[in-house]
């Protein structure tokens, strides 16, 4: 059985959890343990720290979020303070899994707070004095807060990182660290990332996590999605791909879909011509302020706004349902973006669709990203809309272009050659004048 298959014997009543849970999870609708929480619930509930590499989708939230809420009903306490904390890279995703815990916590007492910047100061303050005993924040608001010695940690059971690799490439880590040093040094410590291949991952985990900890990988980073289709289209220039995504979002079968542009400033730029389309679409990045970024994911969680336009900031952490098409209008930087890009489509049993459109500069770029997934991408087509570019006419065992840089280099010799034959030409009947070393360089008089 794949690693990645879920276990047919696998139930939420054989993970051992409260009927208070169970009756939460038959309200939500889960029927079956993922193959994530089938696997990490056990090992979390018996206490031992982790270190668990699962992809965008696979329920992974539940996975941390089930143990936690079971640890706070077999060790109910009356100590003041948070009992769990969960840290995670974006506000949506913060507010994300707060909404997930207030249903699975929905037959019990646990109370829940929110922690995220962009919200009132004061009333975050408040929060943490009411004694939520589990708090879902983002690392930079809370380190404020412990700053301003708002937070009491000292009781804390369990510290939860999500999206690791995503908070170490936002530069959280001196906050992450920080804050760790502030909790109970007894507490249980879990790990997600989306990759293990990430040094800073490793890193961190060896810094926070016990000796002896438990690795979980139910993923790698060349692990291939099946329910993803992939393709590529080659473009001529941005102007290009523009006709080609107008038509795509015309043509293409989705409920919604997510465009990713590499700036702020593209994104600006493409939602006026989409919107000339009469396309229903909106953009999203960070430079909005949290109430405008919020007001824009409801209208796409609704269906009101069917496309967003976005920079990497939604590339995770966003868990929209119904997200089956994706496109990558810019190339991403590097194979762990374009997997956390693709990763918004094809969620648990769903079909989604990624396409990639590339103009010559970003050729070998796209091919960095299959050589390093391990895949090779669908070439595809439009009829009517094929550019002059068709692609690289010679391509090096990698993948890359060979490109005037190589052919020059193809070239320089013989050149050099020519260049040597002429000066020898030159030099007939001449008498050539010794080198001088440095030490008998003549003196200035």
């Amino acid at each position: 059985m794949s690693h990645n298959s879920i276990d047919p014997l696998a139930t939420f009543q054989s993970l051992a959890l409260a009927n208070e849970l169970l009756k939460a999870i038959e309200k939500i609708g889960f029927e079956q343990p993922t193959p994530v929480q089938s696997q990490a619930v056990p090992i979390a509930l018996a206490g031992k720290d982790m270190l668990v590499s699962a992809e965008t989708g696979s329920g992974k939230t539940a996975a941390f979020l089930l143990p936690a809420l079971q640890r706070l009903i077999n060790e109910p306490s009356s100590l003041f303070g948070t009992k769990v904390l969960v840290l995670t890279p974006t506000r949506e995703l913060a507010q994300q899994i707060a909404l997930q815990c207030r249903a699975l916590a929905e037959f019990t007492d646990v109370k829940v707070g929110l922690i995220t910047g962009g919200e009132d100061f004061k009333q975050q303050q408040g929060v943490l004095r009411r004694n939520a005993e589990v708090i879902i924040a983002t690392p930079g608001r809370l380190r404020e807060l412990i700053h301003q010695q708002a937070t009491d940690f000292s009781h804390l059971k369990l510290l939860v990182l999500d999206e690791a690799d995503r908070m170490l490439d936002m530069g959280f880590s001196d906050d992450v660290l920080n804050i760790a040093h502030h909790c109970n040094e007894e507490k249980q410590t879990l790990l997600f990332s989306a990759t293990l291949t990430h040094y800073g991952v490793i890193k961190i985990a060896d810094r926070l996590l016990k000796n002896h900890y438990k690795t979980l990988a139910l993923n790698t980073l060349h692990d291939g999605h099946d329910n993803i289709a992939q393709q590529m289209m080659v473009a001529d220039d941005n102007d290009h791909k523009q006709k080609q995504l107008v038509w795509l979002l015309d043509h293409e079968q989705y409920d919604k879909a997510l465009i990713f542009t590499n700036t702020r400033r593209r994104a600006n730029e493409l939602l006026a011509p989409l919107q000339a389309q009469a396309l229903r679409v909106a953009v999203l990045h960070g430079e909005m302020d949290q109430r405008e970024r919020n007001r824009v994911m409801g209208l796409f969680r609704d269906g009101i706004v069917r496309i967003i336009i976005s920079t990497d900031l939604a590339a995770r952490g966003l868990d929209v349902k119904g997200v089956n098409l994706v496109i990558n209008f810019d190339v991403p930087r590097n194979g762990i973006d374009y997997i956390h890009r693709i990763g918004r489509t094809g969620r648990a049993d769903e079909v989604g669709l990624a396409i990639a459109l590339v103009k010559s500069t970003e050729w070998n770029l796209m091919s960095s990203i299959q050589r390093f997934l391990k895949q090779r991408f669908e070439m595809r087509t439009i009829s009517g809309l094929q550019g002059s570019y068709q692609g690289p006419k010679k391509l090096k065992s990698s993948g890359k272009a060979v490109g005037s840089k190589d052919k020059r280099e193809a070239k320089k010799e013989p050149a050099k050659k020519i260049k040597v034959r002429l000066r020898d030409r030159k030099n007939i009947g001449k008498r050539r004048q010794p080198s001088l070393k440095p030490e008998e360089t003549p003196q200035d008089s």
